[in-house]
């Protein structure tokens, strides 16, 4: 069986950046992007590599809207850790991809 995965922004940048993004659908199938990080991923200010693949995203990625937080513990984390918690929490994900300490520890 499949794990519901989530993923912030960090962990897809750096696993593209060292041509290794085709573990994560083998790990995983499919990975759920909320549409704050799948922005990050798409914005002008991301790497060329990196936007142009996610304008062409694969089929193993799924971007999907999320409420905010309420928890004031993530008023401290960025609007792409944010949206992953909330996407998390609304799809009852079994794993969160995040890099950033503060995330990790909020969302546990």
């Amino acid at each position: 069986m499949k794990r519901v995965v989530v993923a912030d922004t960090s962990p897809i940048l750096y696993l593209h950046l060292i041509g290794e993004i085709h573990v994560l659908p083998a790990l995983f199938g499919e990975i759920h992007l909320p549409d704050a990080v799948y922005q990050e991923l798409c914005h002008p200010a991301a790497p060329a590599a990196l936007r142009a693949w996610a304008l062409t995203a694969p089929v193993w990625l799924s971007v999907a809207a999320a409420a905010g937080v309420s928890d004031p513990e993530t008023a401290l984390l960025d609007d792409g850790e944010r949206a992953a918690i909330a996407l998390a929490e609304l799809i009852h994900a079994d794993l969160v991809l995040m890099d950033e300490r503060k995330g990790v520890r909020v969302s546990l």
